[in-house]
């Protein structure tokens, strides 16, 4: 059950206790921190991104698997914990703060890299990347919340396209990095020094890391009161959204945009290397679609904050779906490396529009819950691509399963844009009895 307050007058700043906590929100009066957090982000892209091409290539020459369910399993494994990892840390992070959790994230990320060096099986990978999901899911929920917060909520999408371009980008540089490694130095050595460095890097940053916290809870002028939701209901009042149409779009637009994720990290590479073309190539493909992502966020995200979040977030999914088609079907190179462009600039186009389309409809004290639980919906996506990718390109192929994914994404897209109003409304909103969820001008269509 939902308990209301008697709505306060907003005051400039929050009290913990008889301490009166004085913050100041905006980029500009934290770059340090918000600079720090935006290295950070680079060591969490950086630490997923050096398995990104080099593993799903180990599974058949290093541990005899033929099968491509089990190959797919090591993406299931990291999406389940990272989707798990990201609920629970975006409601605890409401809870108990932010930058302990960051620095939990880095400790859960050491034995990694032991892990993937040492595997005699490739069991072990997949216990590896159990752990990586939950790296991931900690850290970089942490470093999302923790700079949108510093930027407050005129400057929430600009914040949200630096973190996640900056990650990207270190996906894709180690991801194009890792191949001539390997060759160099070999797969397991490549992983387990390189992995071992990022791990220790980004706990060392992480440690000069501020609270962020009384950013969120600070009150802006002509803020409304919020309410008080018992946080024993509020897990479920967000997870599962059955009144709540505009975070059901949300959700489900994460989801879908991860199952194509799932496929080009998983089944592209063993597509394009089964249809004769070489490594390099291979990982030229794969490493072009993070790096467009990656950059591109930079620009959509501070777009989403100037032009309506609605239009980003339906085109964008209809753009990934054209890439997504392409890929499954082509074997030219060229072609190859211009479709994977291009779903990275489509998954530009949603990526950052739909983490800050969440934090306007949730806010206040759930915001980071609503996150982490968007981003358990949308990491759910790797282990249903994972799975059902693996699945389909065994009955059937993998050109099916790929093409089946950019149906769906088109679909997806679709639904997103009748879904989601012209305006967001808040879930304050949504849960003020006699409230309006929207204008009526802004419905729909």
């Amino acid at each position: 059950m939902v308990r209301l307050r008697a709505r306060r007058p907003a005051v400039p700043t929050p009290t913990r206790g008889d301490r009166i906590v004085a913050v100041r929100s905006g980029v500009r009066v934290n770059a340090s921190q918000f600079l720090l957090l935006t290295l950070v982000t680079a060591f969490v892209g950086l630490m997923v991104g050096l398995e990104r091409t080099v593993v799903p290539l180990m599974a058949g020459p290093e541990f005899g698997v033929q099968s491509a369910v089990v190959t797919m399993s090591f993406i299931a494994a990291f999406g389940a914990t990272k989707a798990l990892a990201n609920f629970l840390a975006g409601w605890l992070a409401d809870r108990r703060g932010r930058r302990r959790l960051l620095i939990v994230g880095w400790l859960v990320a050491l034995p990694v890299p032991v892990l993937l060096g040492l595997a005699p099986a490739w069991g072990w990978v997949v216990v590896a990347n159990l752990l990586l999901g939950a790296n991931q899911g900690l850290c970089w929920t942490m470093t999302l919340v923790m700079m949108s917060d510093i930027a407050g909520r005129p400057r929430r999408g600009m914040a949200i396209g630096v973190n996640e371009s900056t990650g990207y980008v270190a996906i894709a540089v180690a991801a194009l990095a890792s191949v001539p490694l390997a060759e160099a130095y070999g797969a397991r050595s490549t992983l387990a020094a390189g992995g071992l460095v990022v791990a220790l890097g980004g706990l060392l940053l992480s440690r000069h890391a501020h609270e962020t916290l009384d950013h969120a809870r600070s009150a802006g002028p002509g803020e409304v009161e919020r309410l008080d939701v018992r946080w024993r209901t509020l897990p479920a009042r967000i997870l599962v959204p059955r009144r709540d149409p505009q975070l059901a779009a949300c959700y489900q637009a994460g989801l879908v945009t991860k199952i194509n994720d799932a496929g080009v990290w998983g089944l592209v590479p063993l597509a394009l290397a089964a249809r004769g073309l070489p490594v390099g190539h291979v990982a030229l493909v794969a490493g072009v679609y993070p790096l467009v992502w990656g950059l591109g966020q930079g620009l959509t995200g501070a777009m989403s904050d100037v032009v309506n979040r609605r239009p980003l977030i339906g085109g964008g999914m209809l753009i990934q779906a054209a890439g997504l088609a392409t890929l499954a079907t082509t074997s030219d190179l060229v072609l190859a490396v211009g479709a994977s462009a291009t779903m990275g600039l489509g998954t530009a186009f949603v990526y950052p529009t739909l983490l800050a389309a969440v934090r306007d409809i949730a806010r206040g004290r759930w915001e980071a819950s609503a996150f982490g639980a968007y981003r358990l919906w949308r990491d759910a996506g790797f282990v249903v691509g994972a799975l059902g990718g693996g699945a389909l390109a065994e009955t059937a192929s993998m050109t099916v399963a790929l093409v089946t994914a950019a149906v769906v994404t088109a679909a997806s897209g679709a639904a997103t844009y009748v879904l989601l109003p012209r305006r967001l409304a808040t879930l304050d909103d949504a849960l003020v009895p006699g409230s309006a969820v929207a204008d009526p001008a802004d419905g729909p269509a």
